[in-house]
């Protein structure tokens, strides 16, 4: 009688267990879909950032070009290149290897714009402008390695985006 309960016991035990493993199975299986989906949104983010990424090194090459060949004026440029590189969204501290377009942009931001500009009195935009050509001025050729040194840059990104999506691909 004694044995019968064991053997009884021993197959409950067996069932119990069982049950379990199918169980911790299945919770296996969850994690491991849900850690693929994870990785799926991760890899999809990443390619936005490296899409958002390249449209605006896309820009920046056409701005740096145009600074070049003096199409756009130094003020404007640092002014229009500060703001996408701050805009980046998978590299930072652009400020610290671009220097003279942050500080010239850092030196021109308050000044009004536009309609704003259209509002002064010539005496008071003269004085803004005089302001702003003083700092191109004093800027001008470190800025001007900093386009050659972000056009470089810019291009060698464009290039490891890129490359980083054909891999992926």
């Amino acid at each position: 009688m004694f044995e019968q309960y064991w053997l009884e016991l021993f197959v409950i035990g067996g069932l119990i267990i069982a049950a379990l493993a199918f169980y911790a199975g299945m919770l296996l299986k969850q994690v491991n879909q849900q850690k693929k989906a994870q990785q799926s949104a991760q890899k999809q983010q990443q390619e936005k950032l490296r899409a958002h990424d390249k449209k605006i090194l896309d820009s920046i090459v056409i701005i740096v070009r145009a600074m070049k060949e003096e199409q756009c004026e130094l003020s404007e440029g640092c002014w229009r290149l500060s703001v996408l590189l701050d805009s980046l969204k998978t590299s930072s501290k652009l400020a610290s290897e671009f220097p003279s377009i942050f500080e010239l942009y850092n030196a021109i931001k308050h000044m009004p714009i536009l309609e704003e500009r259209k509002k002064l009195e010539k005496r008071e935009r003269m004085k803004l402008d005089l302001v702003r050509m003083k700092a191109e001025s004093r800027l001008q050729p470190s800025i001007h390695q900093d386009i050659e040194l972000l056009h470089q840059y810019a291009n060698e990104r464009i290039s490891t985006l890129n490359e980083e999506v054909n891999s992926a691909a």
